[in-house]
């Protein structure tokens, strides 16, 4: 999977799904095994485990490629099972007062990281992802690299974060000064093997993580200390206690700002083709999950009960 430029977390999923439907069947081997036990193991998902259609697919798409890829046995057509429901959702979006009040309850780092989720549509992982270099202020815009789908793309950049975002980066600047003092210190981790290529890099401003983590820690496999991103899963954390603060009943996490970002930018007038490259979707379809939004309630329809009551 790693040679195929699978991500580290699509490995992660692609083997704990291996690892259930092996444990399902009692530890046989998978070569015991063929499309029928696939079958009834996607059928015991959507029947006893209740999971989601798209839960299902990616358990699937696990299964077929060790039976593809590693085992040299394709699955072939394979369609005699209980498939899980799948419902569109309809997304939460917050209105522009909610994310106001929202913001009003954050501060420092946090009021940080919600600004650039909503206002440049940035998904939790793309966040916390951030070089420093990768945060362009002369022209406005942040570099997206190897998003979802390991797409690149570049996202608008609110002015008036510009100098949030310069004391940010000098907070970075005075971590990593205080960081090379580590004897083992090993700089940042890089990509495609760039420390070998460029060695003096880990250790320079522009490749650290803009949201660095709060301590150092050895690199998985290795005795490489080195400074990761913020931990994703906290982000969740704090926005949730800011909306109750702030009194928004609607559920909201960080996808519930992109969500937002998408609406608000077409309430504003924005073409959905630029929505669609802002938010990096392959389809366009996908993002017209957002005019669909716009067109429900008051804003399209008026209730004939509103013709009763002046």
């Amino acid at each position: 999977m790693l040679v195929r430029r699978y991500s580290r977390r699509t490995v992660d999923t692609y083997l704990r799904w291996i690892k259930y439907f092996i444990v399902f069947h009692n530890k046989q081997h998978p070569e015991k095994l063929g499309s029928a036990d696939v079958e009834s193991f996607l059928t015991f998902l959507a029947v006893e485990r209740d999971v989601s259609a798209a839960t299902q697919a990616i358990a699937l798409n696990a299964l077929a490629f060790l039976y593809k890829n590693i085992l040299n046995k394709p699955l072939g057509d394979i369609g005699h099972f209980r498939r899980a429901s799948r419902q569109q959702k309809v997304p939460v979006v917050l209105t522009v007062d909610e994310v106001s009040r929202l913001l009003s309850k954050l501060k420092g780092v946090h009021w940080l990281m919600t600004t650039l989720m909503y206002g440049s549509g940035l998904r939790r992982i793309e966040l916390v992802r951030l070089r420093v270099k990768d945060v362009d202020l002369d022209h406005m815009q942040i570099q997206v690299w190897r998003g979802k789908g390991s797409k690149n793309r570049l996202v608008t950049l609110a002015p008036e974060l510009t100098p949030n975002l310069k004391a940010q980066f000098n907070r970075v600047r005075i971590l990593l000064q205080e960081d090379c003092l580590h004897p083992e210190f090993c700089g940042v981790w890089m990509p495609d093997a760039l420390a070998r290529k460029y060695p003096r890099e880990p250790k320079s401003l522009p490749w650290q993580y803009l949201f660095p983590s709060t301590r150092l820690s050895y690199q998985p496999g290795t005795r490489n200390l080195r400074r990761h991103h913020a931990d994703e899963t906290n982000i969740n954390k704090f926005l949730k206690a800011a909306a109750c603060a702030a009194g928004i009943q609607k559920h909201v996490g960080s996808h519930t700002l992109r969500h937002s970002f998408a609406t608000h930018l077409l309430q504003a007038g924005a073409d959905i083709r630029t929505v669609q490259e802002q938010l990096g979707h392959t389809d366009v379809k996908t993002t017209e999950i957002y005019t669909h939004v716009l067109k429900r309630g008051a804003q399209a329809v008026t209730s004939p009960l509103s013709h009763l009551i002046r």
